[in-house]
Formats: structure tokens, C-alpha cells, sequence
């Protein structure tokens, strides 16, 4: 497709555009900006002299042609990941990037000390964030490593469960004080809450509210639990929280003890192809050590 060897790079930029619906939005996957994207598929048609993509209601839909060079590109896009990861899982090399991904709470709350001390200790790896509550796709090099909650990892993927992450509800520190005996009550019910946006967040912390409250009393969705925090300490309402987030945190007071229908798993995960490269391998045992260390913490330091 490309006679200057380009070719992977044009795949990448085709199955960005498919995938978002936009040229914004594949310029925010690759990581380059929107006039770009918009250059190289330019240049793309005009050397096929074939039109990929249709514009429809602002979106990006791609034609019959589009279509069948598109699964050809997931094809090579899919031996060139598995390629590289096999590449990188055989590097020595304390050396190079990696790119961690965690949801915004876990960052804020829990990685800071680590990766600083990561950094002291290895300073010539380069450590990349991702901050997103969606599990990325460690397939496709998203991310090289993964913490997240959740009680099922993929089976694609390989990793260590460090500890039961406990949440509970929480409420300003201000508000009247609310005793577990009170959860039963009607005019418990009837409070106003705070929860994750429609269709996101754990399936648990959704069934949990669904079978005590009813959805009008959700008076505020948000999809990041840092913003729900937040909620809570300005008193909208009642909120579901990490305790390892909220039980510090002195504007934020526990409503009731921790339930077990709530704990979920804190994993590291990581593809299999890349555990033994040794720039993940340091950086996985060292959030492992000091994650295992908080596990009271973590698992909101009670007895049940």
C-alpha cells in the first residue's frame, strides 16, 4: 500500500478512523494530531484511487472497499502486535517505555509513591500512565501492564491477585451520621445518592443499589469515582466508595461496615508474551510488594 514501507502505520491510522468514527478520535488513539490522520488518509485513497470512508451525520462510515481492506489490516495488525509483544518479552533491557493503565482512583490514591520509587530505582525506564476505568487491551499494546478491580480477569491474560478491595458507603463528614441499623429504614432509601453513570461502573455496586434504593432516589451519575468522592464531601448524597479512597480522607464518614457483596479483586495483569521482559517483571514485583503491604487498607481494615 505503501511503496515507502509505511505500510503498518497506514494499517494503524485505517483502523483508528474505522474504529472511533472520526478523525478526532483516531488522532486521540494514535497519539498525533487531527490534520495528520487526516493527511495520511488522504494520501492512502489517493494511491489506491478508492474511497475507504464515507462522511455521515459527522462520522466516518467506511464503504464496501474500506470494509474489505479492513480485515486484511486487523489480520496484519494482529501478527505485527503478537510479533512485537514476543520481542519485547524476550528484552533483558532495564531500559525503554512502559505504559501502566489504572483507574483514575487507584492512581490518584495508590501509584504515586510507587512509580516515584520505581523511578529512583530504575531511571532509565519511562513510565506512561494511562488514567481509564475501561480495561484496555493489553492484546493490542494499550498497555504493557494492567491494575485493576475486578473478581474475573481476562483469560488472555496473566497476573497476580494482590488483595480484596473493599468498598461501603460514605457520606460528608458534615451530614448527619447515619447508623448501619437505619440501612433498613424507608427514609434511608429515600436519601439522595450518588452513583456511576448509566451502564458503567461494577456490575456488583449496580445490583447492590438496585435491590435497596429506587433509581429516583439517584440524584447525581458520574463515570469516575474520584469525582463521586467529591459528590459526597459537597453533600449530595450517599456514595459508594473504595475504602482505601475514603476511609482517609476526613470529609467523607462510613455509613456501615464494608459487605462482602461489594469486595471485589486488586489484579496486576499483564499479556503472556510480555511477563519475562524485565523492565514489566521490576515494575510488576514492585507494585506487588507495596500493594500486598496495604492490604489492610485495601480491604478496609475489618473483620467479617
Amino acid at each position: 500500500m505503501n511503496a515507502n514501507g509505511d505500510l503498518t502505520a497506514d494499517l494503524r491510522t485505517l483502523l483508528a478512523i474505522a474504529r472511533e468514527g472520526s478523525l478526532a478520535g483516531a488522532a486521540r488513539r494514535l497519539r498525533v494530531n487531527h490534520s495528520t490522520v487526516f493527511r495520511r488518509l488522504a494520501a492512502i485513497e489517493a494511491r489506491l484511487d478508492t474511497r475507504l470512508f464515507e462522511r455521515r451525520e459527522g462520522s466516518y462510515v467506511t464503504t464496501a472497499a474500506g470494509e474489505d481492506l479492513l480485515r486484511t489490516a486487523e489480520r496484519v495488525e494482529a501478527e505485527v502486535e503478537a510479533l512485537e509483544r514476543r520481542l519485547s518479552g524476550r528484552d533483558l533491557r532495564l531500559t525503554g517505555t512502559l505504559r501502566l493503565t489504572a483507574p483514575d482512583d487507584i492512581a490518584e490514591v495508590l501509584l504515586m509513591p510507587v512509580l516515584a520509587a520505581f523511578r529512583r530505582g530504575y531511571p532509565d525506564i519511562t513510565v506512561e500512565l494511562v488514567i481509564d476505568n475501561r480495561m484496555l487491551s493489553l492484546t493490542r499494546r494499550e498497555a504493557d501492564i494492567a491494575l485493576r478491580p475486578t473478581r474475573e480477569p481476562p483469560e488472555t491474560l496473566v497476573g497476580r491477585r494482590v488483595a480484596t478491595l473493599a468498598s461501603t458507603v460514605y457520606r460528608a463528614s458534615s451530614a448527619t451520621p447515619v447508623g448501619e441499623k437505619d440501612l433498613a429504614a424507608e427514609p434511608f432509601a429515600s436519601e439522595p445518592w450518588i452513583a456511576w453513570e448509566e451502564g458503567a461502573g461494577p456490575p456488583a455496586v449496580t445490583r447492590w443499589l438496585e435491590d435497596r434504593i429506587d433509581r429516583s432516589a439517584v440524584v447525581y451519575r458520574s463515570n469516575s469515582l474520584l469525582n463521586q468522592a467529591s459528590a459526597a464531601r459537597a453533600g449530595l448524597g450517599l456514595a459508594i466508595l473504595p475504602c482505601f479512597q475514603a476511609d482517609p480522607d476526613p470529609e467523607l464518614q462510613r455509613v456501615m461496615d464494608p459487605p462482602a457483596e461489594l469486595d471485589t479483586g486488586l489484579w496486576l495483569l499483564t499479556h503472556p508474551d510480555l511477563r519475562r521482559a524485565a523492565r514489566v517483571r521490576a515494575l510488576l514485583d514492585l507494585l506487588y510488594e507495596t500493594l500486598k503491604a496495604m492490604e489492610e487498607q485495601l480491604c478496609g481494615d475489618t473483620d467479617r
